[in-house]
């Protein structure tokens, strides 16, 4: 028993290590049927600019088998996930805490991002038709609308706001309090802040 107990402890501290190494995948590999729509890869966002060069979901890989998951799990309730924003190079991120220095929204690049990481997604919910569900806000709506305590919104917006936040957290993520559709998935701070182009990931 006491080798076994060594043995676990050093099998368990070597997968919390290896962690950092879990490579960046294009969750569109991993999972075809959940729906993309980058806002970064079009000038429809905060910056009124295109800021991402293609519109790709880019994950570390326990984040996109999470993800699929979530999406399985939404599919029994003949729904979908619809995905903003995933993978952002810390690059992107200067560049938008230039336009927002406010840490409640964005985070500072000094600190990183957890989308930095991979370990962090941007998401709504659709129906079968493929129509986002109404949420209290917009997306990237710098109120308090889009806040997860906000309850002023129609009793529909929080009810699919609720129905999101359980999916999500029962699969290992934990929301934002200013953004309804962030979420970090646990043990983020185990990956490294990334800088890499797109261009650079398979």
């Amino acid at each position: 028993m006491k080798y076994s107990f060594i043995i676990a402890l050093c099998v368990l501290g070597g997968a919390k290590g290896l962690g950092a190494q879990s490579p960046l995948i294009d969750l569109k590999k991993f999972d075809f049927s959940v729906v993309l729509d980058i806002k970064y890869a079009t000038k429809d966002n905060f910056t009124h600019h295109k800021v991402y060069p293609e519109a790709r979901c880019i994950l570390r890989k326990p984040v996109a088998v999470a993800i699929s998951r979530v999406q399985a799990a939404l599919k029994v309730r003949g729904m979908g996930l619809k995905m903003f924003d995933c993978y952002r190079p810390l690059s992107v991120q200067k560049k938008f805490w230039e336009l927002v220095p406010d840490e409640r929204y964005v985070a500072d690049p000094k600190k990183g991002s957890r989308h930095n990481r991979g370990a962090a997604v941007d998401v709504t919910v659709i129906d079968s038709v493929g129509q986002e569900l109404e949420m209290p806000s917009a997306y990237d709506d710098f109120s308090e609308k889009a806040h997860r305590n906000y309850k002023t919104a129609s009793k529909s917006a929080l009810n699919h706001r609720k129905l999101l936040e359980r999916t999500m957290e029962k699969e290992g993520f934990r929301g934002l309090d200013t953004e309804w559709w962030h979420f970090d998935f646990e043990g983020w701070e185990q990956y490294p802040i990334e800088d890499i182009p797109f261009s650079d990931i398979p």
